[in-house]
């Protein structure tokens, strides 16, 4: 076993994700002592900095704001702890949907059309511009948080109201009707693909976190010459915001079997019942070998 010292496995934090960040730290930290590794949890709070001594390297398992954003990333590259995962700028980049979105758009990859929603009257421009139904989202919250899908033109302002309170832009979505997808890529390596079924209006947290009859089908059930294809194009968009060893980009195939890119996920969930582990599994990697070679992204 590589000598990783002393490992802080960061959770917890103040998002939104807080409680999903809590679950998947005390499984990566469990699973890092099985293997041996000198671990310990912290949970993450605003005096994290005065809490890092001694630490010779950090497992980040933070969800969403202060953790995926390139913050906590800025903070540990001033104290000079190598971490696992993107730095500042990448982090920053995939976390804002927006920005995410536009920077794809620049480069010629597929991404649903999109309306930033600021006004009421951008509201109205959005259902006439994306028609109905479409996805609302605040762009730097993730698990759906915040999210909604407009069937109606009165349930718009509402929706807008429901994730302007998360903070930050909204965005208005075009919505893609197909199949939706995950692929999780380790250092280059993009593993088997799944694709998501829920019974619910769309995956939303509750089909994520708590719903008994949210199916996940790994094999993906894509002929491999098509998983090959996509596998290039979500490996080009992880790359294209110069993400480093581990993350998840998430994508729809719709009815013509054309591809929409949705988002990437830099610190995706981590626990056994979580997407990465179920495609490591699929792959051959227990959930073990999967943490340690998460933390050895931390040495380069």
């Amino acid at each position: 076993m590589t000598d990783f010292g002393k490992v802080a496995v960061l959770m917890g934090g103040w998002s939104a994700e807080r409680e999903v960040s809590l679950n998947s730290g005390h499984a990566v930290l469990a699973a890092l002592q099985s293997q041996g590794i000198d671990a310990e949890g912290i949970d993450v709070d605003r005096n994290i900095a005065t809490r890092l001594d001694g630490f010779d390297r950090v497992f980040n398992i933070l969800h969403g704001r202060g953790g995926e954003d390139g913050v906590i990333q800025g903070l540990l590259d001033i104290l000079q702890i190598p971490y696992t995962g993107s730095g500042v700028m990448a982090s920053a980049l995939a976390m804002d949907k927006l920005l995410c979105k536009q920077l794809w758009q620049g480069i010629g990859l597929p991404t649903p059309a999109y309306q930033v929603l600021e006004s009421e009257d951008d509201c109205q421009q959005a259902l006439d511009k994306l028609g109905l139904p479409l996805m609302v989202k605040p762009v730097l919250e993730g698990s759906s948080i915040g999210m909604s899908k407009v069937h109606q033109a009165a349930d718009m302002i509402p929706a807008w109201q429901k994730a302007r309170a998360c903070g930050g832009f909204v965005i208005a979505e075009a919505f893609i009707d197909g199949e939706e997808y995950t692929a999780a890529i380790l250092h280059q390596q993009v593993l088997p693909m799944i694709r998501l079924q829920t019974p619910r209006d769309f995956y939303d947290f509750e089909a994520k976190y708590a719903a008994n009859d949210t199916l996940y089908h790994c094999p993906c059930g894509l002929d491999d010459n098509t998983e090959k294809a996509l596998g290039e194009l979500v490996l080009k968009a992880f790359n294209s915001i110069r993400l480093n060893s581990w993350g998840r980009v998430d994508f729809m195939l719709d009815k013509q079997q054309q591809p929409w890119l949705i988002e990437v996920n830099t610190v995706p969930g981590m626990t056994d019942h979580s997407l990465v582990p179920m495609a490591a599994r699929q792959a051959g990697m227990s959930f073990e070998q999967l943490v340690v070679e998460i933390l050895k992204g931390s040495l380069s």
